[in-house]
């Protein structure tokens, strides 16, 4: 359930499509018609209460009976599954640093190719089906190879940017308005336009240039805000992670090839660069196609790039 709330959170989910496994069978059942227990003796695995789902609600009163804990519906339960969720991922981050990615260290230093590079992937699941796919560990149990994935994942991944001094900072609550995703999530993607008004300042954070320049040409279209505020006039920075160095450049005065093979969390994207030659090099190596300056940008060659 806490898994759920985050994912709605982050991706937008329709819950009236939402499978729940029942306690009792293991078998998949509707989770909007199923009974749920909260706050059972049961200890639940992320979260601090315990949510489990039962088909028939007199499976869930017998179980009340013996382990405790208040009969819900779904939303519920839902409902506080997301009214909990900073907690639990606080709790979740706590245990990952002293138990799981220790762990994960260990597995991937001892039964890994150290060839595993965390960022070429997107997501977490395209690690762990390569690495099974292509037999980059040595043969791992299921638990294993969730526990190397998420220590590739979660701190392999970052090691590197700790390093870098000048990037593109995100704070893990900030969403990219135009897509709904977590921008912390792709640190090698970020971008920013800030804009300023007298004393004050609104900052937004993307997963991607594209989606930068889709917000950067029409504001209005993915946020209700005031066009005398939020419009070009206002900005007072660009900020893009050159692609070489991960350092936070100047958007408006970097480089950027398109049409190349290399992806970005939204798709094909604009690769910047602060210097011309390693655009250059760039597009040699992964077959751009053209080198374009922000000032020569069009709005309808952004939206190309979804084609």
């Amino acid at each position: 359930m806490t898994c759920l709330a985050k994912d709605n959170e982050e991706y937008g989910i329709d819950l009236d499509n939402i499978e729940a496994v029942d306690y009792n069978s293991l078998k998949r059942v509707n989770a909007k018609k199923a009974f749920f227990v909260v706050g059972s003796k049961i200890k639940a695995k992320i979260s601090k209460t315990s949510k489990l789902a039962f088909e028939k609600e007199e499976d869930a009163k017998k179980f009340i009976k013996q382990n405790g804990g208040k009969l819900m519906s779904f939303d519920e339960a839902f409902d506080l599954a997301k009214k909990s969720l900073k907690d639990d991922f606080k709790k979740l981050k706590t245990v990952n640093k002293k138990k799981i990615y220790p762990k994960g260290k260990k597995i991937f230093e001892k039964r890994c190719s150290k060839d595993i590079d965390p960022t070429d992937y997107l997501e977490i699941n395209e690690l762990e089906a390569d690495i099974q796919k292509n037999n980059l560990c040595k043969k791992l149990k299921e638990s294993q190879l969730q526990t190397v994935a998420l220590y590739l994942w979660d701190v392999k991944r970052f090691g590197d940017l700790g390093e870098v001094k000048n990037r593109v900072v995100v704070e893990e609550h900030e969403k990219c308005p135009v897509c709904g995703m977590f921008v912390a999530k792709y640190p090698r993607w970020a971008a920013q336009i800030i804009y300023s008004h007298g004393n004050h300042e609104h900052k937004f954070s993307f997963d991607g240039v594209k989606d930068l320049m889709k917000f950067y040409f029409d504001p209005k279209r993915w946020i209700n805000a005031d066009s005398h505020l939020i419009n070009k006039s206002n900005i007072k920075e660009v900020k893009v992670t050159d692609y070489y160095s991960q350092e936070a450049i100047d958007g408006r005065e970097a480089y950027y090839v398109i049409g190349s093979d290399v992806y970005g969390p939204m798709g094909h994207e604009l690769i910047p660069f602060k210097n011309l030659s390693d655009a250059k090099t760039f597009k040699a190596d992964h077959s751009g196609k053209v080198i374009i300056e922000f000032n020569k940008l069009k709005e309808e060659d952004i939206y190309k790039l979804d084609e």
